[in-house]
């Protein structure tokens, strides 16, 4: 299984948490040095908490699930 594939993964988990309040996460990129790219959409995109939400709900669970995981970064483009 590619790291892509266990990112992809591990976010399904994620999503229905996010969903629960009007939002939504899409995985953009994941790098071979082990960044990766997510964008948060619906509510979480202009929400005023979606920074803590990605640092503290989904990078702290791929970086838990996934040990190659260094960095997760929302874009918005």
């Amino acid at each position: 299984m590619s790291m892509r594939d266990k990112v992809q993964e591990v976010l399904e988990k994620v999503r229905p948490y996010l969903q629960a309040d009007g939002g939504d996460v899409e995985l953009v990129d994941v790098s071979d040095e082990g960044e990766v790219s997510v964008r948060l959409t619906g509510a979480c995109g202009g929400c005023p908490m979606s920074q803590m939400t990605l640092q503290m709900g989904i990078e702290r669970t791929l970086k838990e699930r996934i040990p190659e995981v260094k960095k997760v970064v929302a874009v918005n483009e």
